[in-house]
């Protein structure tokens, strides 16, 4: 039987991994998906892995464009089922306020909305990691605080919309690794709910997107360096 340690560092790798699978690989994620598959085999609450193939890098690249592109899906948790646009930015400065707590920062090289999926699930990588690391040093208490906030931040933001993410994928992309992958992703933070005894209320399926900036100009997106 695996310890409670070992638990919190294989939960930590498997989100570490799907992290980096929303992110537009500059680096092969698909090369890592039998040690991440290894790690959830750990975890006797995690959903069935999907069958996913490791792909060469430059097609993986091109399948990422087509799934969040212009017309893709959206991995941003404040454009599904916020019914007012006020609340955008209200769960974003609730979303900072969580990573501030635990010295989380969005940013260096990849700069992403705070609620980017990439981004929340590096958070939930490193609390995971700081609850290892604390129960390993003995420090009992900071561990439960690591347990709580996952629980809260999973029932606020990370399971309210991750169902209606992965069902726009579905919707949009019928091949390719990210389909099978966000739909694992979304039983994996339900799985990971259910475990630390929280209940999630899915949003609204409206999707509301941030309305544009009047000055917006595309010369400015990074996607049009990707397909020039």
């Amino acid at each position: 039987m695996t310890t409670a340690i070992e638990q919190a560092l294989s939960r930590s790798q498997v989100y570490g991994f799907l992290a980096s699978v929303y992110l537009y690989p500059t680096e092969n994620w698909s090369e890592d998906l039998p040690l991440a598959a290894a790690a959830a085999a750990r975890l006797p609450h995690a959903p069935a892995w999907p069958a996913v193939s490791p792909l060469p890098l430059p097609s993986l690249q091109a399948v990422y464009l087509r799934c969040f592109g212009l017309a893709g899906s959206l991995p941003y948790e404040t454009e599904y089922g916020l019914l007012h646009e006020y609340r955008q930015a209200q769960e974003l400065a609730d979303i900072a306020g969580f990573y501030r707590a635990f010295g989380f920062t969005v940013g260096g090289a990849v700069r992403e909305r705070p609620d980017h999926l990439a981004a929340e699930l590096e958070f939930m990588h490193l609390m995971t990691l700081k609850e290892a690391h604390a129960l390993a040093t003995g420090l009992t208490e900071a561990a439960v605080i690591c347990r709580e906030a996952q629980a809260r931040f999973l029932a606020d933001h990370l399971g309210a919309w991750i169902d209606l993410f992965a069902e726009s994928l579905a919707l949009n992309t019928a091949d390719g690794p990210y389909p099978p992958l966000a739909r694992f992703t979304a039983a994996w933070v339900h799985a990971e709910a259910a475990r630390l005894g929280v209940a999630v209320a899915v949003r609204s399926r409206d999707v509301r997107h941030t309305p544009f900036d009047p000055d917006f100009s595309c010369a400015a997106c990074p996607v049009v360096d990707l397909v020039r």
